[in-house]
């Protein structure tokens, strides 16, 4: 059965070609330049060249992109691709009646190659025969697929050619409700990460448009570039929303934001506005309320179709080549009409979204980022080769990732078992969101950092290093151990680690091991792991002097086998407050010489087992490097 998760690899892989548009774009408008002026007459030309050569070949560069972007950049399906290319064109040019590839052929011949990808990478062939087996064998077998497609083509391609601009025009007389349908779907779909597949339809695919040398170009943003008045309706309506609407949401948040948080909020919304004003890029910002208020980006959509309707009325046409940002508002404002329309209807739409976003997290006490419970969004980029181990963690481990790929803000995830994944963790750890699509399919919403932290986590999963996991003891806010109100603890010298301050009165085990020694009192206890690294857990400060007072109940005892989140001590929560200097609690390895390199999660709330809260890398046993 396929579910909503199957068409997130589609999405991913689509956004791939669509990386080279903003080259076309820049080139276009720079031939507009006087080059004449500095000694340069044919540079116009040559820019223009290369930018109609970027549309020309875009049925291909969209094959190969999503045959690569579905496999993982696997260089057989990306050949399969091209190849099938290759013989579409040879095979439909030969006819009288010659027919231009399309995007869409483009993309069914990528997905067709992607998917023979996994069907065939792992075939096994008789012995004498092998060498045509596995990822060898996918172009072979595409080769034949695209044989059989583009014979079929030859007669129903004029067809369907006739269907895309028919169903352009059936689109276009739906007039502005149709803009706003579209606007609306199109931010619901964000959520899920298949905006690409709707987008990709209106587009690449949908009306017709004849050049002045006799080509025909197809789909909104093609026909937009090539000089089609007509085209550029299903753009236009989205610079209001991604330069003004989704900053003065940035802002509202800020100025909503806890007087103490304001700072913190301020530099980690003020990048996320920006990014949106000058790239597009809406998912920090859309999904720091979408969680906390699903009812709110409703809202959001219905409002960004109806300013896509408003542009469509007002005969506004504008286009981008990778988003409705401003460098592509600026870039392309030449081939616009009416594009300066937008700047005013921009400001008229980020001051009715900044009034009407803190009105109503004010008035609904909506937690966003900043306020009493709001989820976390951090500015972190030097953080992430040492959170990509946490994250890891926190997703399952390794041996819980079936596929691990990226786009622009998230990164795209097929894993085994869905109920491994830590979503308090990973928010811990800078996600904006998790979103399950079903089937294994997870989205986690990291920003514009998605990539480098697919990346970092890549580097993780090879170098295969020997390292302990560990959880949090206990509900509360972890600290970092230099804080704790004890010179003992803070200055290391029972060993290094981290502390919680409790909310709960529980502690529970942070790693798989066996208890090895529990104090009298019960305020202490120590574990050894499987690895050989002894962990104290130490119940507040100065705690010891509580005995024979039942401030704690040990419910283990020396000898146990333990794993994580299983409970160890009960106690008191507000006698031992009462009583000892500091609920501090640390957790420290006391044979610390075993740990080459310690990675701590950022220091705020966790809850009890929580996963991802510190990760060390083991010596070597024979005492040289890190363990490979």
């Amino acid at each position: 059965m396929i579910s909503i998760g199957s068409f997130q690899q589609l999405g991913r892989a689509i956004m791939l070609p669509m990386v080279v548009l903003p080259a076309a774009a820049i080139f276009l408008s720079l031939s507009q330049l006087p080059w004449d002026m500095v000694g340069l007459p044919g540079m116009s030309g040559y820019l223009q060249a290369a930018s109609g050569a970027v549309f020309m070949f875009l049925p291909y560069i969209f094959a190969v992109g999503i045959a690569l972007g579905m496999t993982g950049n696997a260089l057989s399906a990306g050949m399969a691709a091209l190849v099938g290319m290759f013989i579409y064109e040879g095979i439909t040019g030969s006819v009288e009646a010659q027919i231009e590839p399309t995007v869409l052929i483009g993309t069914i011949i990528g997905v067709a190659s992607g998917i023979s990808h996994a069907q065939f990478k792992n075939l096994k062939l008789p012995e004498y025969i092998q060498f045509f087996g596995g990822p060898r064998f996918v172009p072979l077998f595409v080769s034949f697929i695209s044989l059989i497609f583009s014979i079929g083509m030859v007669g129903v391609a004029p067809y369907l050619q006739r269907l895309l601009i028919d169903l352009g025009d059936i689109v276009a007389s739906g007039g502005g409700f149709g803009v706003f349908l579209y606007g609306f779907v199109h931010r619901i779909l964000v959520v899920f990460g298949l905006h690409h597949l709707v987008s990709h339809v209106f587009w690449f695919q949908i009306g017709g448009f004849e050049t002045a040398a006799g080509e025909m170009v197809y789909g909104d943003l093609p026909r937009f570039f090539a000089g089609d008045p007509t085209a550029g309706s299903f753009m236009a309506g989205m610079y209001p929303t991604m330069m003004f609407a989704l900053p003065a949401i940035a802002f509202a948040i800020i100025h909503e934001a806890r007087e103490d948080l304001k700072p913190k909020i301020r530099k980690t919304f003020m990048y996320a506005a920006l990014s949106s004003f000058l790239t597009g890029v809406t998912e920090p910002v859309e999904f720091a309320f979408l969680f906390v208020a699903p009812y709110l980006y409703v809202v959001h959509a219905l409002l960004s179709g109806i300013i896509m309707w408003v542009t469509y009325e007002l005969g506004i046409k504008h286009g981008f080549s990778f988003s409705g940002g401003a460098i592509d508002y600026l870039i392309n404002e030449h081939l616009a009409t009416r594009g300066w329309l937008l700047i005013p209807i921009g400001i008229v739409v980020g001051l009715v979204y900044y009034f009407l976003f803190r009105w109503a997290i004010r008035k609904f006490r909506i937690p966003t980022p900043g306020r009493e419970e709001g989820s976390q969004l951090d500015e972190w980029a030097g953080d992430i080769p040492y959170r990509a181990p946490l994250i890891l963690q926190a997703i399952g481990g390794k041996q819980n990732i079936v596929q691990m790929e990226s786009c622009i803000t998230r990164l795209r995830l097929k894993v085994s078992n869905e109920k491994l994944i830590d979503t308090n963790s990973l928010r811990n750890l800078g996600a904006a969101g998790v979103i399950k699509l079903g089937g294994g399919h997870v989205q986690v919403v990291f920003g514009t950092y998605s990539e480098l932290i697919r990346e970092e986590m890549s580097k993780t999963i090879k170098r295969d290093q020997a390292q302990v996991l560990f959880n949090s003891p206990m509900q509360g806010r972890m600290i970092p151990l230099e804080e704790v109100p004890d010179p003992i603890f803070a200055g290391k010298l029972v060993g290094q680690g981290v502390a919680f301050i409790p909310d709960r009165g529980e502690l529970v085990s942070p790693v798989k091991g066996v208890v090895i020694h529990i104090y009298p009192t019960m305020h202490a206890i120590g574990i050894r792991t499987e690895e050989g690294l002894e962990v104290l857990l130490h119940i507040g400060i100065d705690t010891s002097k509580l005995a024979g007072k039942s401030y704690f109940n040990a419910v283990v005892k020396e000898g146990d086998e333990v794993v994580p989140g299983m409970l160890l001590i009960r106690f008191d929560l507000q006698r031992v407050k009462k009583e000892s200097k500091s609920l501090a609690t640390p957790m420290v390895i006391t044979n610390s010489d075993l740990v080459h390199s310690w990675r701590f999660a950022p220091f705020k709330a966790v809850k009890k087992g929580q996963s991802s809260v510190l990760s060390v890398v083991l010596k070597e046993r024979n005492g040289g490097g890190e363990a490979q």
